[in-house]
This record gives C-alpha cells, sequence and structure tokens, in this order.
C-alpha cells in the first residue's frame, strides 16, 4: 500500500482518538444521565474505531510514531476548536510546531 493510504488510516484514527474524547468529556460534564450514558456509547465506539484503524495501518507502528504524534496534535487542535471552542494560544502552537517538526523528524530523517 503507498504512503497516501497509511497517511489516510492515521487520519481517520487520529479523527477518531479525537472526538471520542471529545465526546467522552462532554458525556462527563453532562448531568441527564441518558444523554451522559449515550454519549459514554458514542465516544467508547469511536475509541474502539481509532484502535482498529490505527492498526490497520499498513505499516509498522515504531515507523511512523512520529507523523501519528504530529497527526494528532494537528487533528486534536482541529476537534478542540470544533467541541469547544478552544483557540490554540500562542505556547500551544509554538509547541505544536515543535512536535509537527519533531514528528517529521523521526518518520522521514534517515540516519
Amino acid at each position: 500500500m503507498n504512503k497516501f493510504a497509511t497517511l489516510g488510516f492515521l487520519v481517520v484514527a487520529t479523527i477518531l482518538e479525537s472526538s471520542g474524547d471529545a465526546i467522552v468529556r462532554l458525556g462527563l460534564g453532562n448531568q441527564a444521565v441518558t444523554a451522559r450514558v449515550g454519549l459514554f456509547v458514542i465516544g467508547a465506539a469511536m475509541l474502539f474505531g481509532y484502535g482498529v484503524f490505527l492498526n490497520l495501518a499498513p505499516v509498522e507502528f515504531e515507523k511512523i510514531v512520529g507523523l501519528y504524534i504530529a497527526t494528532l496534535f494537528i487533528v486534536w487542535q482541529i476537534v478542540n476548536f470544533l467541541f469547544f471552542r478552544h483557540v490554540p494560544t500562542l505556547p500551544v502552537v509554538a509547541g505544536g510546531l515543535l512536535i509537527v517538526v519533531g514528528g517529521c523528524l523521526v518518520t522521514f530523517w534517515r540516519g
């Protein structure tokens, strides 16, 4: 399978992980028992899906862990804004740039 397919599995996995976590967080803050349970079930299903997609990626995890972490950081910032309307602060953006650069070094630097 090509690199774009692998990236696709990573993106889907990070979207499921970040969104599932956000939905569980919403469930923790909900007072209605039915809504809380429903959000927990949806979040758990998404987190399970994350695990499946990550492990379906056609490459050994240690070879792409850096790219996974970089992708996770970016997707989490998007999900954080969509679910909670939090805009990343300058320290988060600066640290995120280091995460992304570091993730790319870990994945692509062949030495």
